[in-house]
């Protein structure tokens, strides 16, 4: 059933757009062009969050956090093993697949740490990415609260993940 939903939406959508007398070509390449324009515009600060996270990453400045903030994250009861995953992920989504990689290759998939990781990945969200893009296209500049409180959600995720992984 799931294979002809997206064949009948597309069948949908040209029959819709014939009575509604709509240049289907026309509005698909305005789009295409607009989504053009739109990746022009949000390259430069897309550019500057990747070149921080690597700086970040090349400079130590990750590991050190994570060895001081890993006592902390114990507390929660995140395992020291994913507190790295537990830092990176509100700043990259690539990075942080590869530290889920390492994990899955170093603990076995289906080990207590990389569930833990995995359950920490899909609970949380590339904050400074995703802020990054929106508020470069809007007239939202002062964040306010946004950050931080996107901060807590993402560390109260870990522990209800890790707590999570820990009952089944």
């Amino acid at each position: 059933m799931s294979v002809y939903i997206l064949p009948v939406l597309i069948i949908f959508l040209f029959i819709y757009s014939f009575f509604k007398k709509v240049n289907v070509y026309k509005s698909f390449v305005g789009g295409a062009k607009g989504a053009f324009a739109l990746c022009l515009d949000i390259f430069p600060y897309i550019c500057a969050i990747l070149c921080a996270v690597a700086l970040f990453r090349a400079s130590g400045l990750a590991l050190w956090l994570t060895q001081i903030l890993s006592p902390v994250f114990s507390f929660l009861g995140i395992p020291p093993e994913v507190s790295e995953l537990v830092f990176l992920r509100p700043f990259t989504g690539s990075g942080s697949f590869a530290l889920l990689n390492n994990i899955f290759a170093t603990y076995g998939a289906d080990s207590y740490i990389a569930r833990c990781a995995s359950c920490i990945l899909s609970s949380s969200e590339t904050l400074f990415y995703v802020t990054t893009v929106y508020t470069s296209k809007t007239s939202i500049k002062k964040l306010g609260y946004a950050i931080p409180v996107g901060l807590l959600a993402s560390i109260f995720g870990a522990v209800v993940s890790c707590l999570f992984c820990r009952i089944i």
